[in-house]
């Protein structure tokens, strides 16, 4: 009989091995397979949350983690479940060498690693399946998916559980979904999983599962500052639903601290989050009224330009001067947020930003010959471009010329793409552009929708008093809309900041007859 005290030994024996086989990749191939091993202390606080849910249970335990790696939850199983309680034990790893490493560690301990794909293995016979799946599986995004293995995972989704799944979704949505067939019924799912399935499109096939196919018992958000990877900048989510066709009246949603013990918690009702789009409200306050109106209904929302290759398109306006590129094809740019100080952004005679060091854009239609002839010291720069092979980057060689750029017209108001919360301050900024500067696409261009254009032109207070409104929107607003990654930086699409409630800006703006807007904002809805 084993003792406590050699597991312990196993643990740091396998921790050791950890950091050797962590070492024979580097970040970027462990990044493009998945590799993020579970940090032992929050396995250990996983299999406590574990302990808690078997109290109320009379069944002994049947694990399974499908990418078990070197065994992270295994040992914290053993090490804090009572050998009684465990039946079975088995895992499956795709990569060999880890697969042949936790074998060979665990192997006396009862736990049968299987090398090989899991999305791939043949369902089980139903008395063959699992009461507790228990994993962290591979983070991979959808770009890393070979086209055939996405098409394959896909048919399996919709054949097993009649979902469609977006194409964009990463391997750990299908690992979760067809991990459905392993599970028995009653059985216990408690997954470790990035959060953006709960704000993203292609999450809604995850969270029609949760509704739909099994029993939501509880959602853990870590706080995106409190990074669980020291090697994958992701917020990660815990999730847990038991196999049964029954509904939750609510389902418990927790935020910060850890999942046995929460900063926040929320009992959230079932039918609350059917209707729900973005589940990483929850916890927080119960924002009952429905906002009538968005910012979409107000403003045109765009990104900013791609070039392709800022440092070759985007330069100082004096050096674009020196080196004798015609003011006609330069156009004012805006520089990243984080050199801009002030958040009124003042225009000189010419339509540049007031800034330290404006920049020009080169955007020109003209064909070579032509720039050739017409302008030699313009055409001088465009062949050190052509010697740095720029034309031939993705972008610009979609182009035509490829020194042309896509064409936006300034905005005036402009929202920054990301950022991170601070004590007092959301994490996105917004910014009164008064230059015919335009940006590239670090920011999002808010272009007013008539009558609100209309009331705004050539009125400086109205624009002011928008300008105003729009900086004293609520960082929960902000929250509830964008994704957030590892370390808490959040990323705001269009769509995004266009679902952003708009009424207490509508209300406020003097001359708009409410009436008049209900009328002809009707038709501008997004």
């Amino acid at each position: 009989m084993r003792t406590m005290g050699s597991i312990e030994e196993i643990e740091n024996r396998r921790m050791i091995e950890q950091r050797r086989l962590d070492r024979l990749k580097n970040a970027t191939e462990r990044n493009r397979l998945g590799q993020f091993a579970t940090p032992p202390e929050l396995a250990r606080n996983m299999i406590g949350y574990v302990k808690d849910l078997w109290k109320s249970r009379s069944d002994v335990i049947d694990f399974l983690d499908p990418a078990i790696g070197t065994g992270a939850f295994f040992s914290a199983l053993k090490h804090d479940i009572p050998r009684s309680l465990i039946r079975r034990s088995a895992g499956f790893e795709i990569d060999k060498v880890f697969a042949e490493t936790g074998q060979r560690l665990w192997q006396r301990e009862g736990l049968q690693i299987t090398p090989g794909d899991f999305i791939d293995q043949p369902s089980p016979e139903k008395h063959r399946r699992f009461n507790l799946i228990l994993t962290n599986p591979p983070y991979v995004r959808h770009h890393h998916l070979k086209s055939e293995q996405k098409e394959r995972c896909k048919a399996a989704v919709e054949r097993e559980l009649g979902l469609k799944i977006s194409g964009l979704a990463g391997l750990y949505c299908y690992f979760l979904l067809l991990a459905d067939r392993w599970l028995a019924d009653d059985g216990i799912g408690i997954w470790l999983i990035p959060s953006e399935f709960m704000t993203v499109n292609y999450g809604e096939a995850v969270k029609r599962y949760l509704l739909e196919h099994v029993h939501l018992l509880h959602i853990h958000r870590f706080c995106p500052s409190d990074v669980q990877f020291s090697d994958a900048l992701v917020s990660s989510a815990i999730v847990v639903f038991q196999k049964n066709a029954s509904r939750p009246a609510t389902v418990r949603f927790s935020f910060g601290g850890s999942i046995t013990r929460p900063d926040t918690v929320q009992q959230v009702p079932y039918d609350k989050l059917v209707v729900t789009r973005r589940w990483t409200q929850f916890p927080g306050a119960d924002r009952t009224r429905e906002e009538k109106w968005k910012l979409g209904d107000l403003f045109s929302i765009k990104r900013g330009i791609v070039t392709g290759a800022n440092r070759f398109f985007i330069l100082p306006r004096a050096k674009a001067r020196l080196l004798g590129i015609p003011h006609r094809f330069q156009k004012p740019i805006l520089p990243s947020p984080r050199y801009l100080s002030k958040t009124v952004v003042a225009s000189d005679q010419d339509g540049y930003p007031v800034i330290d060091c404006p920049l020009s854009l080169i955007d020109c239609p003209l064909p070579e010959e032509e720039v050739q002839q017409a302008f030699p010291r313009f055409w001088e720069y465009l062949e050190t471009g052509k010697r740095q092979r720029v034309h031939e980057l993705y972008l610009p060689s979609r182009r035509s010329p490829w020194y042309s750029q896509e064409q936006r017209l300034p905005a005036p108001f402009l929202c920054t793409y990301m950022g991170r919360t601070g004590k007092s301050s959301p994490p996105f900024r917004f910014l009164w552009n008064q230059s015919q500067a335009i940006t590239a696409n670090v920011y999002l261009l808010l272009y007013p929708k008539s009558p609100l254009q209309q009331a705004l032109q050539n009125n400086d207070e109205c624009m002011g008093k928008v300008f105003s409104l729009l900086q004293s929107i609520r960082t929960e607003s902000f929250l509830d809309e964008s994704r957030v990654y590892g370390g808490g930086l959040y990323q705001l699409e269009p769509k995004e900041l266009a679902r952003l409630p708009a009424d207490f800006l509508l209300s406020a703006i003097e001359g708009i007859d409410i009436a008049r807007q209900q009328y002809l904002f009707e038709g501008c809805r997004m």
